[in-house]
């Protein structure tokens, strides 16, 4: 079966389908240290908006992707964490590569150096993808933070870009 993924800048309209599918990834409890999906305006309010995707099959969101800002201080401004997710409907046929391929894109577009992305070990899906994208290991979080009681590690991983010459 031939899928026709396509790319586009994230609008308000599209929230429920991104909070559905976030909702997905917190189910799988690999996804995230989160246990709820925020309200659009928190959720808003921790992203940069020059910087979140959708993928779309046919009329249907089918993965998003977004930048969030590490620090608030200045020489941090471009330094942000991806957060990259997929509907398991969708899993296995390329949206993750290719949402994580065009936010780096719109990333560099945007001044950003540095993309770093904290996944929990056991998400290797995920791992591939960020290492098959530019991305390199930088080590291992252990016991970094605790859901449902349970403490977690995370791989911190990162890509810097090469348009900002310290790559």
């Amino acid at each position: 079966m031939e899928h026709s993924i396509l790319i586009d800048d994230m609008l308000n309209e599209n929230w429920e389908r991104v909070r559905d599918i976030y909702l997905e990834g917190i189910a799988t409890g690999n996804a995230t240290f989160q246990t709820e999906a925020p309200l659009w305006e928190d959720w808003d309010r921790g992203h940069i908006k020059k910087c979140r995707l959708v993928a779309t099959i046919g009329d249907k969101v089918v993965g998003w992707a977004a930048l969030s800002p590490v620090s608030g201080r200045p020489v941090y401004s471009g330094v942000a964490e991806v957060s990259i997710y997929v509907s398991p409907s969708s899993a296995g046929i390329g949206v993750g590569s290719i949402l994580l391929n065009a936010l780096i894109v719109q990333s560099e577009q945007n001044g950003f150096w540095t993309l770093q992305a904290s996944i929990f070990p056991e998400n290797t899906a995920s791992i591939k993808i960020h290492l098959n994208n530019g991305f390199r290991e930088v080590g291992r979080r252990e016991r970094i933070g605790r859901r449902d009681g349970i403490w977690r590690d995370t791989i911190l991983l990162e890509r810097r870009s090469s348009i900002a010459g310290i790559n």
